[in-house]
């Protein structure tokens, strides 16, 4: 058994597919097969089964994919921190954004970090603010950025920046040329919200709670939808309006093909907030990261 090898089976694993784990590290299907058959010679059992065109890790491939796991992250920190004590820090850092910090604040972030680190390469994974705390908390990423605060035990949250969300409307709506509108104008209004696990829902349910108004009962939602993306693609077909950051359609606003409304008397700021898990040793690598985005995104709030 060496790490390529469990390096081979955990990409198999995660993307439940020979084909594709060979695309993603540059290897042939047969190439793959053959590694993966050569350390099932090697553990004396199975591994992976073919159900219905997905590869299925075993009993005995649950329990070595979740050791081989550690062993590659020991790795990863073995390499770092040799890196570290020659002042030279290289490896892959594994973080995570919701929705909007992941679609337009991390990028930019990950840019200007990359010209002074440029050996650290970054994968971002992106998903609801949900979904990447409980990444973070299983340790499948080290670090990321939500929107929105969580009430977990071991979640280490620092606020980043200050977001804003506004009520976004289509050019043939009554309310484009509107700065703000009453909250009673609203309640029938047909609604898009983001699915259960946004950040964007949880602010948004947040503030409308803090003036005792309940999202779901006493407004008109049409539609649940599980990206911003999808959302601005409804508002714009004329199936709803919504309220969104407005950091998600800059390019809208400057073209004049959305508009952004305040909701009188409701409160839309919100944080985006970079956790971690208080339970886990950041790697030098994240440590890094950590001290580049507080210092550059704090600086510029």
């Amino acid at each position: 058994m060496d790490l390529w090898q469990l390096q081979i089976f955990c990409k198999v694993i995660e993307l439940a597919s020979f084909s594709k784990a060979g695309q993603a590290i540059h290897l042939s299907q047969p190439t793959v097969s053959s590694h993966i058959k050569d350390l099932e010679m090697h553990i004396g059992c199975p591994l992976i089964d073919r159900l219905a065109r997905r590869a299925v890790p075993t009993k005995a491939g649950e329990l070595l994919h979740a050791y081989a796991l550690r062993l590659l992250a020991l790795r990863d920190e073995t390499e770092t921190a040799l890196a570290e004590y020659q002042n030279h820090y290289k490896g892959r850092l594994q973080i995570g954004g919701s929705t909007i910090p992941g679609g337009y604040l991390l990028p930019k972030i990950i840019g200007g970090f990359n010209q002074v680190y440029p050996d650290i390469r970054i994968s971002l994974m992106i998903g609801d603010s949900s979904g990447i705390v409980e990444k973070t908390l299983a340790g499948k990423i080290e670090m990321g950025v939500v929107g929105a605060r969580f009430s977990e035990r071991h979640l280490y949250e620092t606020a980043l920046t200050n977001d804003t969300l506004k009520l976004i409307v289509p050019p043939d709506h009554q309310w484009f040329d509107r700065a703000s509108i009453a909250i009673d104008a609203l309640r029938q209004e047909p609604m898009i919200v983001r699915e259960t696990g946004s950040g964007t829902l949880e602010a948004l349910k947040n503030a409308f709670n803090a003036k005792d108004l309940h999202l779901h009962d006493q407004f008109h939602i049409v539609a649940e939808i599980g990206s911003t993306a999808g959302v601005i693609a409804g508002i714009k077909s004329g199936l709803g309006v919504s309220i969104l950051s407005t950091k998600a359609i800059e390019d809208d606003l400057k073209h004049q093909t959305l508009a952004a409304l305040d909701i009188e008397g409701i409160d839309l700021q919100r944080q985006f907030y970079l956790v971690s898990d208080q339970r886990r040793t950041l790697s030098p690598l994240a440590r890094a990261f950590q001290k580049y985005i507080l210092q550059h995104v704090q600086n510029d709030a």
